[in-house]
């Protein structure tokens, strides 16, 4: 694809050339009052039409006023009109001005001299971005290339236009595609967050407490005294078990959903991984955040526990780190997140990689509440987050 696109640079540069070239030509075999050389630069203009006539681009030639001096048949074609028609008339009727882009914020160049500016927003830097009107009244997206010569003291603009409706079109289709990607994955992971709580409340209401059922009345089985060593070996073995089930269940049920997180909020929840981060990898996690500026809706909190989740289950695999700082801080509209550890850090190249999907899915979430995420390689690895609060809802009187 890039190499097709400078193909089709370089053969617009080269008709731009052959096209200046011929005008230029024009000029001179105009002002020129040799008879010697009348029959050559009738020779001359003819190979300079003929050059210009066939140029498979559109290229239009204008004035200081910005009234059409020449146009390519191709130019006319796109317009849906005439060569003839278009000579001497304003571009103003195929480049209407109000729909020339205009940007402060952006680079700009003065066209001419009627000080409109137009948009420096195309695959290179000196593209810009106009809407173009044919003759029926049609509206159509261009890319136009603008270069200046200067004839007998008057500026002279030549531009070349491309038509790019069909990739405009299939831009917008990209465009439509990914947002719907991205709703369509937001939407998974909500449902997805809620199979999690449904299970994790089943597992332990109901299969939580008939292993503790079961528990206690193996104790009562222990405190009689009718059965022999034997007996009283197996049934302590069977306490073992439904200990180590009950362990096993628990922490099933917090990998699906922390009881921290509904019981006690964000803040202990977070304090409750960082706990189980240390025992399990036995890497130093401290928790700087304060319990008061931590109290989210639902929504909020689980997104930046799941982040801060994910965050930690990379270092555990790749960071080789010994220590990690997971600080949270709530300012009056947004709340910074940084995630910090002293590994090996991560290469540039893999932060865009395909496969990376915990990077991915931190992303998507971070984006589904609207802020920004930063992921830097300094000594170690850094995630900067910084999520906007939604606006505290007013009590109601009654």
């Amino acid at each position: 694809m890039t190499r097709t696109r400078t193909l089709l640079w370089l053969s617009a540069s080269i008709t731009l050339a052959c096209y200046l070239l011929a005008h230029t030509r024009q000029h001179r075999q105009a002002s020129s009052s040799s008879s010697g050389s009348s029959s050559r630069s009738a020779t001359d203009q003819y190979r300079s039409r003929g050059i210009i006539e066939h140029a498979g681009e559109a290229i239009i030639s204008t004035d200081a006023q910005q009234r059409i001096l020449q146009a390519t048949p191709s130019a006319a074609a796109m317009f849906a009109t005439s060569v003839q028609a278009m000579q001497g008339a304003p571009l103003q009727r195929y480049l209407p001005r109000e729909q020339r882009h205009t940007s402060e914020q952006l680079q700009s160049r003065y066209f001419g001299a009627t000080g409109i500016r137009l948009r420096l927003k195309g695959r290179r830097a000196g593209d810009y971005l106009v809407t173009g009107m044919r003759a029926t009244g049609q509206l159509f997206p261009l890319e136009g290339s603008i270069s200046t010569q200067t004839e007998n003291g008057q500026n002279i603009y030549t531009i070349i236009l491309r038509d790019i409706t069909e990739r405009t079109q299939v831009q917008e289709q990209l465009e439509q595609s990914y947002s719907q990607l991205r709703a369509l994955s937001a939407t998974l992971r909500t449902i997805r967050e809620e199979e999690r709580k449904h299970i994790a409340r089943e597992l332990h209401d109901d299969l939580g407490q008939l292993l503790a059922t079961l528990r206690v009345d193996l104790a009562l089985l222990q405190r009689q005294h009718h059965s022999g060593p034997a007996g009283r070996k197996l049934v302590a073995g069977m306490d073992a078990l439904l200990m180590s089930a009950i362990t096993s269940l628990r922490r099933i049920a917090s990998n699906l959903r922390p009881r921290a997180l509904d019981e006690g909020g964000l803040y202990f929840a977070l304090e409750s991984l960082c706990h189980d981060f240390i025992n399990r990898y036995n890497i130093a996690c401290q928790l700087d955040a304060n319990e008061e500026e931590l109290i989210l809706d639902d929504v909020y909190s689980t997104a930046i526990f799941r982040i801060a989740q994910e965050a930690l289950t990379n270092i555990s695999r790749h960071a080789e780190a010994s220590t990690v700082l997971l600080s949270l801080h709530r300012s009056a509209q947004h709340l910074a997140i940084e995630i910090q550890d002293d590994g090996r850090g991560i290469a540039e190249q893999d932060m865009d990689r395909a496969t990376a999907f915990g990077l991915l899915g931190m992303r998507e979430r971070v984006h589904a509440l609207h802020g920004e995420i930063a992921i830097l390689s300094d000594g170690g690895t850094r995630i900067s987050i910084r999520l906007p609060l939604p606006a505290p809802t007013s009590p109601t009187t009654p």
